[in-house]
Formats: structure tokens, C-alpha cells, sequence
């Protein structure tokens, strides 16, 4: 595709309703989608709105929905389209417009607010506290995240279903909760706050697991062990079995 004349479709608009636009432009070696974005911002439509920061694929501020997938901008090579290929991106589709590939995505700062930083399990300085290597590499690809989004994008109960925005926090934030539930210092109730996460609405399709830039196993790491520490603890055949051999 390098030095072909490329055709990108782009949506223009903002909260009151906008469409795509097509632009023109000569593909270069080594270019990324937010290099093509920059370049219309630069030669053909110099009020184009994008949000960026790194162009590293560290920051997940440029996430868009290219071709209907959503990925980052920065990390998305026009090599990787067929040559004579129209290329088209949108800003991410489950989020409000602010201005064209620009979202309000403020909603997921209010959920972070939800979750409790790290407590330790004990505020003694006497009490030995060890954390082990395999400790260490269970939770280590939750800290991974760079909070693009991408993943609260694609997740059905948030885009299909608004009733449960304010209820349910999402695949970012379960992520977060099994990097607490499962790290050995932290004293709080993660498996409580799980559930009044409304992790009991995810369906498993594992679509955030699919569009995750960093690799991270969300739904088999993160999301299915929480929901069988629920099950486990609030599951009534179990909680007899437990009281009976309390009893014993």
C-alpha cells in the first residue's frame, strides 16, 4: 500500500449526529492510521478532532473502531489493509461523541472511583509478609493495562444494554478486581465487590479478551475465576456444605 493514493473513510460529527467523510491520501512507509489521521488534519481538514498522547501504544488514548473493529490507531499499520482498499474509522461506538474520533469516556472514571485501592491485610509492621514469584506472575498481566478501553467498548451489556451502565462496571475493572482479589496482601472483600459489580451480567463471549492491544487474558483470567469465588461463596448447596462440616 505504501505510496498508493488510499481512500479513508472518516466520521465527522459530534453529539447532535454527524457521517463519514472520504479523504485522499498517499500512503508512506511505516505509516500508521494516526499518522493518515494526522496528515488530513494537516493537509485537508486541519478541524478533524483526534485524541491522542504517546503514538506508542502505551497511552490507549487514540482507540477508534476501524473497519468496525476497535483497535488503537497509533498500533494499526496501513500496510496491513489491501491494496485499493477503502480504510474506515469511527470513533468507538459505545461511548457518547464529543466531536468526531473524540468520546466522552469519562463514565469509566466514575467506576474506577468504585474500586477500593489496595488495603493491606494487616497494618502491623511485626507481621512478616511475603509475596512469592508465582504470586507475582499470576497478577502481573493485569497490570498490564493501559486503560484504552477498547475492551468497555466491545462489552455487550455495556453496548447493548444502557439499563445496566450504572451497575455494571465492566471487563477493565474486573481486571482490576482480580489483580486485588488475587494478590496475597490485600485484605479487602474483592469477591463482594465483584458481585455488586454486577459481574453476574457478563456472558463470557470473551469479544474483550479479542480486542485487548496488551494480550490480556480477561475473561479466562480475570473474569471466570471471580465468578466461580462468588459461586463458591454464595451458592446455597455450598454454604450448607460448609456449615455442616463447621459443624463437624
Amino acid at each position: 500500500m505504501a505510496g498508493q493514493e488510499t481512500r479513508i473513510r472518516v466520521w465527522r460529527g459530534d453529539a447532535s449526529g454527524g457521517g463519514f467523510e472520504e479523504y485522499r491520501l498517499s500512503v508512506e512507509e511505516g505509516m500508521v492510521v494516526l499518522d493518515a489521521m494526522h496528515a488530513i488534519q494537516a493537509t485537508q481538514a486541519n478541524d478533524l478532532a483526534v485524541r491522542w498522547n504517546c503514538k506508542a501504544g502505551r497511552c490507549g488514548s487514540c482507540g477508534a473502531e476501524i473497519d468496525g473493529k476497535p483497535r488503537l490507531m497509533c498500533m494499526t499499520r496501513m500496510s496491513s489493509f489491501a491494496a485499493g482498499a477503502t480504510v474506515t474509522v469511527a470513533p468507538l461506538r459505545t461511548f457518547p461523541v464529543i466531536r468526531d474520533l473524540v468520546t466522552d469516556v469519562s463514565i469509566n472514571y466514575e467506576k474506577a472511583k468504585n474500586t477500593s485501592p489496595f488495603q493491606p491485610a494487616t497494618s502491623s509492621p511485626d507481621v512478616a509478609q511475603r509475596l512469592y514469584q508465582e504470586d507475582v506472575e499470576r497478577i502481573r498481566e493485569f497490570h498490564n493495562c493501559i486503560e484504552c478501553y477498547l475492551c468497555q467498548n466491545v462489552c455487550h451489556v455495556l453496548r447493548d444494554h444502557s439499563e445496566h451502565e450504572r451497575v455494571y462496571a465492566g471487563p477493565r475493572f474486573f481486571v482490576r478486581l482480580a489483580s486485588l482479589e488475587m494478590h496475597p496482601l490485600d485484605g479487602a472483600d474483592r469477591v463482594t465487590q465483584a458481585k455488586e459489580a454486577g459481574i453476574g451480567l457478563c456472558n463470557v463471549t470473551k469479544c474483550c479478551t479479542e480486542v485487548c492491544p496488551e494480550g490480556i487474558r480477561i475473561t479466562d483470567n480475570a473474569i471466570i475465576p471471580l465468578k466461580e469465588r462468588i459461586a463458591d461463596r454464595y451458592n446455597p448447596v455450598g454454604r450448607l456444605f460448609r456449615l455442616i462440616s463447621a459443624g463437624d
